[in-house]
């Protein structure tokens, strides 16, 4: 049984209407109040419950009994076998002198609305660095200023284009590719060079963790395509590496950690203020990295991970 995405009573609710008015003597205003309903509903459910029964209470489907100008299946499946000859909609419309919104629409039920579907599905290329510190995965993700409680704390909505006028900030990542720990800084915008002094406090945090970057990897955005970026990796000693275009998910554990970071710090609490929501980053990704346990990692903490690999405990690729 299928119940309408709009329906304000389930089957049980319009049998409880139905019975509190033929039952219980309630009057039909009445019983539709209770039950959030207008008169007319109530009315309707009363007299298809009196005509069928409780198999009157369940919704009809919405579809036509005939549709005489609908395509025909002939025509359709010829439709999709030109598809198969990856031609595109306008070419499939004029060779069969039918409208571009009636191909549009039988390639899209079909699943063939793009020609990418087409394609063979790119196979996983999943990978892991051996060694800490052999490739580091930085990306950006833009973050709305918080300048006062919104909506999840007042309950009202006071627009869309509030975080517009707050303005924006940026948390730029970094995360080691072998071992997953992380480092995150908050910061005013996406400029080159402060993804320069970002790449720089990333790499002196992983010394501390007594951790060599060696390769560093990230989309391509302008400020790791400019000239003073690459100057930069040069002088810190860094082999820059950039993504494929349009393939995000060649610095897929990067993305994967925001989505972590997002739903873990980000949105994981009420915050008042952006500053407040800075002054628990730090907390938040102490706990992602020594004790929080990673599902890709066997359930071990990336710190964890980082003193088996620095005890060659674990000395193959996994």
């Amino acid at each position: 049984m299928r119940l309408h995405r709009n329906a304000q009573l389930s089957p049980n609710g319009r049998l409880r209407l139905c019975r509190r008015i033929l039952e219980e003597g309630w009057s039909r205003k009445k019983a539709a109040e209770a039950a959030g309903v207008s008169e007319r509903t109530a009315s309707k459910w009363l007299g298809r419950f009196r005509a069928e029964g409780e198999q009157g209470l369940i919704d009809r489907p919405s579809t036509p009994a005939s549709s005489p100008n609908a395509t025909p299946p002939e025509r359709v499946e010829l439709i999709v076998q030109l598809r198969y000859l990856r031609l595109t909609g306008e070419r499939i419309a004029g060779y069969l002198g039918m409208a571009l919104s009636t191909v549009s629409l039988v390639l899209k039920r079909a699943g063939l609305g793009k020609l990418s579907a087409l394609d063979e599905p790119e196979p996983p290329n999943r990978y892991e660095r051996r060694h800490p510190g052999e490739l580091i995965h930085v990306d950006v993700k833009k973050l709305g200023r918080i300048d006062g409680p919104g909506h999840r704390v007042t309950g009202r909505h006071v627009g869309h284009h509030r975080a517009w006028r707050a303005g924006w900030e940026f948390a730029h990542v970094a995360v080691d590719d072998a071992t997953r720990l992380a480092y995150v800084e908050v910061l005013d915008d996406e400029r080159a060079t402060t993804a320069i002094a970002f790449l720089r406090r990333a790499i002196a945090f992983f010394a501390s963790y007594e951790v060599t970057v060696q390769r560093v990897m990230t989309d391509n955005g302008s400020a790791y395509r400019s000239a003073i970026h690459a100057v930069a990796c040069r002088a810190l000693g860094v082999r820059h590496l950039r993504t494929r275009p349009y393939r995000p998910r060649t610095n897929g554990k990067a993305e994967r950690f925001i989505q972590t970071l997002l739903r873990g710090w980000a949105y994981g609490a009420i915050y008042r203020s952006s500053e407040q929501r800075k002054s628990a980053l730090w907390g938040w990704l102490d706990f992602y990295n020594h004790e929080r346990p990673h599902g890709s990692l066997n359930r071990q903490a990336p710190a964890e991970r980082l003193a088996l690999l620095e005890n060659n405990v674990l000395g193959t690729d996994i």
